[in-house]
């Protein structure tokens, strides 16, 4: 499907999608537990793989309205009865790899042609030093993976550098080991703040991990337990920021674009307000209610470095098409194994679109002011994140924007194109 945008200007208010970061790691929580009720959930293409890995691991998941009831497999997961598929779900892969090292038995995971192509070595040599069996069917450290188990716990050292969401699985799985685990860090850790939306959660849900001098641990013999039995969902900053983006270039007049559901939480992401404070967005974040209010700003290129705040760089990279002087994303070379390679997605697209563009490694910089924004055809990269970056961009482009691929919005942000038109842009799906 296509999305077709028209240059357009936007006001009213939106609310946030929950976050899809707090939403896969309280599902299976949930499923760790002997039951759990989850509210205002996000439900997407990505979570969806992970609710039904919990049911093959012998959980049960129901949807009604908001609402996520788990059945959960208290801790000793079964063994599947077929290969489960994480389609495009990196982060599911990842935290049900170190589960599936759990259950006393073989079980073989894979996805679709993007997550069979992602990194996952540092975490399978995880799971082998703890005793686990874990290999990649083809020996390059990609999916189709096969682990066995059960791994009881222990010490393992692994890489921070690559993807946090390795640390997030040894953390989750860890905590119901018999012995529990201990993670040294071998660099310094990536995308922190991810692992601190892992240690919230797990302390939502009656679990003890704490970070130390050498990485983190997690003891073992806990058990999975919401207070109430209950946990609600936060929104997500990493959608907030294309709304908020949309706002600052395209705001109509001296109206504002507010976004509600916009509370307070471990959420790296929510560095989108200052950057675009730093940017000289006129934009006021009110914390105890949750909004965020943002009008149409002159914007001026910064130096932001995305280290822990990798989501975030098609957001920054289209600002930066827009606002005047140099916007420089520094420490991105860990946004290239993403759905894409980020990084040069947003390169070759923007450049498509008249952008001035500068791509190294480790870094992407746009000359915004050198150029206007034209209309043009450009890839999505079946990325959910592309294509609602390239969304904002087409708001401020002079003629008509197709972004190619738009239904891959489903993996984060279903709705997404309703609630752009729902602001005023002028948009037209296409099949």
């Amino acid at each position: 499907m296509d999305a077709e945008l028209s240059q357009s200007r936007v006001r009213g208010t939106a609310r946030a999608p929950p976050s899809k970061s707090y939403t896969h790691r309280a599902i299976l929580a949930a499923g760790y537990s002997d039951g759990a009720t989850v509210y205002d959930p996000l439900v997407s293409a990505d979570t969806k793989a992970t609710m039904r890995a919990v049911e093959a691991f012998g959980g049960d998941v129901t949807l009604e309205g908001d609402t996520l009831d788990v059945d959960g497999f208290g801790g000793r997961p079964g063994v599947p009865d077929d290969v489960t598929d994480c389609e495009n779900s990196g982060t599911t892969m990842r935290l049900v790899t170190a589960c599936a090292a759990l259950a006393d038995g073989i079980t073989v995971l894979t996805g679709d042609g993007s997550l069979r192509s992602r990194p996952q070595g540092p975490l399978l040599d995880a799971v082998s030093d703890l005793g686990g069996r874990a290999e990649s069917t083809r020996g390059n450290g990609q999916a189709p993976l096969v682990l066995k188990g059960p791994i009881s716990g222990g010490e393992v050292s692994i890489p921070g550098d690559v993807s946090s969401q390795y640390i997030s699985a040894l953390l989750m799985a860890g905590a119901v080991t018999e012995d529990g685990i201990e993670i040294e860090l071998e660099t310094q850790l990536k995308s922190a703040p991810y692992v601190d939306i892992t240690l919230e959660v797990l302390r939502e849900f009656g679990v003890s991990a704490e970070a130390t001098q050498r990485g983190f641990s997690v003891a073992g013999g806990q058990s999975y337990d919401p207070a109430d039995g209950e946990y609600r969902v936060p929104g997500d900053f990493s959608s907030i920021s294309y709304l908020l983006a949309a706002g600052a270039v395209a705001a109509d007049g001296d109206h504002e674009v507010v976004v509600e559901g916009a509370y307070p939480s471990a959420q790296g992401d929510a560095a989108i307000v200052d950057i675009l404070e730093r940017m000289g967005a006129a934009i006021e974040w009110d914390r105890e209610n949750g909004r965020i209010t943002v009008r149409k700003s002159e914007l001026s290129g910064v130096t932001v470095d995305v280290g822990d705040t990798p989501d975030l760089l098609p957001t920054i990279a289209t600002l930066g098409a827009v606002a005047d002087g140099e916007t420089r994303i520094e420490n991105c070379e860990h946004v290239r194994y993403k759905e894409t390679d980020r990084v040069s997605a947003m390169a070759d697209e923007l450049t498509e679109m008249g952008a001035v563009v500068e791509e190294e490694q480790d870094v992407l910089t746009v000359m915004g002011g050198d150029t206007s924004l034209l209309g043009a055809t450009v890839d999505g990269y079946h990325d959910h994140r592309i294509v609602m970056a390239l969304s904002v961009a087409g708001l401020v482009a002079d003629g008509t924007t197709i972004v190619r691929g738009s239904e891959h919005v489903d993996v984060s942000f279903p709705n997404f194109f309703d609630v752009f038109t729902g602001l005023g842009a002028d948009v037209r799906l296409r099949e």
